[in-house]
Order: structure tokens, then sequence, then C-alpha cells
């Protein structure tokens, strides 16, 4: 199996599914996606020359709703990793490119013509996000060209849109405080005090976010890691202070008061929970035997591979999984497409109550068939959602 994302994500449907005794066509239905999209585009760049572009969007299943999430624009970008991603989430997209190398105006380029060319888009069918590569402005971009595309007004059919285009407050913490609220209500039930110690794997969007909040909340923050390095203090870290040095340098890295660490010895270290919050597959089954945390928390997409997680298992170590943990962003995702769709739109206090709610009431249906079934968490999620496709799959007729 590897740590092939697709890999993994099929593992799971299928060890779910045996669990929740899925009608087998139901897991054929979902063992493959819906559609498949990969197409190309033209662009002309600043230098005058034309460059050929490829772009792909996956489609899973709709049995419950429409298809959205993310848009990736990532150089090293595969159909396998965008096929795995819109298992998790029902749909998922991107661009072959690295933004870096683009200008200002390529990029803005880029963005409207993906949405030019996306084959299937618009509220009722198919609501591009943003993800690795992509922001609130380069939705904004994609927003502009659709609307010019179908002539009106249609502030739900994109998602991550900035406030002053019709967004939503709270997208850009979303995840990262999703994170933080099932956590707490994870350190609650499986016995950990109320300042535990926390290692968090990745300052990124979600990680950076994630972290503030657990120093606010009293937990204390071990240690933390970027791409350029990790910092550690056994005194705990200021995740708040550190964020404003972050925003400075640009990295953790040298963050006063700190020593550094290598992301092995971070990802191992003794700690109460280990919270990975960048790539998937950083625990494997080459260093699972080395995790020394009590507890994980998955706040990047598949950081542990399905071998890492039966060795994690043994040890019983919980792994809390990115299906239930870092759906923040998701959700609210479903809230700026409810306030495009109604066009009455939430001050921040509502939408943070309303995620707030909304995730740990998954979390608490996930932990609570966990127990019925003597399941993993994460087998549990996945049941829980696996029996609602299959409900809705039968009263289509579909299967």
């Amino acid at each position: 199996m590897g740590d092939n994302p697709l890999s993994t994500a099929l593992h799971s449907l299928r060890q779910a599914a045996e669990l929740a005794d899925l009608d087998p066509k139901v897991i054929e239905l979902l063992s493959v996606p819906k559609r498949t999209m990969e197409f190309t585009f033209p662009m002309r760049m600043d230098d005058g020359n034309v460059r050929i572009f490829t772009a792909y969007r996956v489609h899973w299943c709709d049995a419950l709703g429409g298809f959205k999430d993310g848009t990736r624009f990532t150089e090293n970008l595969t159909l396998d990793e965008l096929k795995a991603l819109a298992l998790w989430m029902t749909g998922k997209g991107g661009v072959i490119v690295n933004p870096e190398e683009l200008s200002e105006w390529e990029l803005e380029r880029l963005s409207r013509s993906f949405m030019r060319h996306l084959p299937m888009k618009g509220a009722w069918v198919d609501v591009p996000g943003a993800d690795i590569g992509t922001s609130e402005k380069t939705q904004a971009w994609m927003l502009d060209e659709y609307e010019s595309i179908v002539g009106f007004h249609s502030p739900a059919a994109i998602n991550d849109k900035p406030t002053e285009v019709s967004g939503t407050y709270g997208t850009d913490e979303a995840t990262g405080l999703g994170v933080y609220f099932v956590f707490e209500q994870a350190v609650k039930d499986f016995g950990f005090a109320n300042d535990c110690s926390v290692v968090v794997q990745g300052f990124g969007k979600v990680g950076s976010v994630l972290a503030r909040k657990l120093t606010e909340g009293g937990y204390k923050v071990l240690a933390v890691s970027d791409v350029y390095g990790g910092i550690y203090s056994a005194d705990g870290i200021d995740c708040v202070k550190l964020n404003e040095y972050f925003l400075k340098t640009g990295s953790v890295v040298d963050y006063p008061g700190t020593d550094p660490i290598d992301n092995k010895n971070l990802l191992e270290m003794e700690v109460d929970v280990l919270i990975p919050a960048a790539v998937q597959s950083v625990i494997h089954d080459q260093n699972a035997s080395q995790i020394k945390a009590k507890m994980i928390v998955e706040a990047a997409n598949g950081p542990v591979t399905p071998a890492a997680e039966e060795e994690l298992r043994k040890k019983n170590v919980p792994v809390v999984p990115d299906v239930a943990a870092n759906v923040g962003g998701a959700i609210v995702c479903h809230f700026e497409r409810i306030q495009g769709l109604t066009d009455e739109y939430w001050d921040l206090e509502r939408v943070r109550s309303q995620l707030k709610e909304w995730i740990t009431r998954a979390y608490d249906q996930m932990t609570a068939t966990a127990k019925e079934k003597n399941s993993s968490l994460r087998m549990a999620a996945w049941m829980n959602a696996l029996r609602k496709i299959e409900a809705s799959a039968k009263k289509r007729g579909w299967v």
C-alpha cells in the first residue's frame, strides 16, 4: 500500500464498509470517482510566450449534495492525490504550476483560465474552494470570471472568497479552530490534564491558528516546526508571540528562547499529544514504533498511514482522525454557500459558534460509534458517513 494517499483513503473506505456491513454495491459505487476531468488550457505569459497548463477536477460522490472543496496550484500535483482528497471531501481540483514563479497578473490569468475551462461548475453542481497555492485573492478572481460567464450574481459558486465579495467571516481560521475544538473534547474524553503538553508539526494556515489557540487555552506547546525547521522549549512556547515573530521573519526558526529540533526528533518526542498539521504520511511504518506521544490528533490530511495506525493501536495510542478533526474548513465553506444562496451574512461569532456545534456533534457521534463497535475513531467516523451515503444512494435507486 505504501504512502500513496489514494491507497490510504481506499483502505479506510473498505475497512469501514466491512465493519458497517455496507451493501457491496455501495462499496463498488464509492470505490471509484463519479467523474475525473483532465483538461488543458493555453495562457499567454508576461513575456509574450504561450504556456500550456494541465488541470484536473475530481468528483467522487454527490449522493448527499453537490461537489465542493479546494483547488491546488502546485507543481508536484498528482491525480492520485486529488482522487484521495476528493474521496475525503467529495471534490478536489487544481493546476500543475508553481504559483511562486508567476507574476500577479499571470496568477490572475491562471485563476480565471481555470474557471473558464472547468467543464462543470456552479452553486448547485461543483463549488471550488481554496487550498495549497490558492487564496482569497484567487477565489475572488474565479468568482468574477464565473459571474462574467453566466451573466448574473452567484456568490455561492465559489468558496473561500474575501468578505468584500460575499465571502464569510472565519474562513482563514476555520480548519485550525475546528481542530482546536476537537482537541479540547478529545483531551477531556481521554483524561489528559488541562495543561497537557503538545507538539505541533506544521505552522502554516492550520498549524499557526491551532498553536495560538493552544497557548490561549493554557496548554503547554513544547515544539513547533515549519518547512524550514523546528524549535523546542522544555518550558513551553508562547505561540501567540511566536506567530508575531513568524509574520515578521517567515519562519519559526531561531525564535528567541528555543532550541532547534529536526523533524524526526520532533515527531518522536515524549509528549501527551502530537498534532501533525503539515502533509500526509509523516507517521508511517518506519517510524510508528518510535512515536512516544500518548495521543495523536490529525490536523493534516492523512498524516498517519494505515500501517502506522495499526502499530499505534497496539500501543493503545488513540488517533483522532482527519475526517473528524480537520473538517472545520469544509464546514465553514458550507456556511459560506448557505450565506451566498440566501443573501444573509453572518457575523464572526455566529460562524465560530456554529462551527463548534457542528464539529463537536460529529466528534461525539464518532466516539459513540467507536464504543458501540469497539472500533478505532477513524473507522467510526467513516462508518457514520458511509451509512448516510448508503441510505441516500438506495433511496435514489442507485443500488
